[in-house]
């Protein structure tokens, strides 16, 4: 289930993605907004940063007692962030727009076929460690890989 809602959501960036001209991928609606380009380049370094912390919960014990946040808890619960703004990382406002179309489309193909590949070592993984997100607390690799597919799934709201 875990890997149908991900390539769903996958999916559908890819699928827009390779029917977005790069003009229109470097369009932003607003000074202060992102433009697509953008907004994608946010989703291939979280999703890498989310693949990097499922692979150490893949090997480890360490962190196992910990626990996510209430806000964290509730977006499990709820299989989603809250329909409001959340403000991101003052990070956020240093990412570039992309060098290209195919730069995008292969690094959203490469996570794609990542994130299947790491479904199937979670399932025969005997490790339950946990790593720290910077504000939602602990989550072991299966929760990070469901907040994978719930942060694709919040942007979709974005991308309209």
């Amino acid at each position: 289930m875990l890997t149908n809602d991900f390539n769903s959501s996958i999916d559908h960036w890819i699928v827009w993605l390779q029917e977005a001209s790069f003009n229109t991928l470097c369009i932003k609606p607003k000074a202060a907004a992102w433009s697509m380009g953008q907004l994608y380049l946010h989703l291939i370094n979280d999703t890498c940063y989310y693949i990097e912390q499922i692979k150490i919960c893949l090997d480890t014990n360490d962190n196992k007692q910990k626990e996510a946040k209430p806000f964290a808890r509730q977006l499990f619960l709820n299989n989603g962030f809250p329909d409001e703004l959340i403000k991101g990382a003052p990070s956020n406002a240093l990412i570039p727009q992309p060098e290209s179309k195919e730069q995008l489309m292969q690094a959203m193909t490469w996570i794609k076929i990542e994130m299947n590949h790491l479904a199937e070592q979670i399932a025969k993984s005997h490790f339950t460690g946990k790593t720290r997100h910077p504000g939602l607390g602990y989550f072991n690799a299966a929760e990070w890989f469901r907040f994978a597919e719930i942060h694709l799934r919040h942007h979709f709201r974005q991308k309209k």
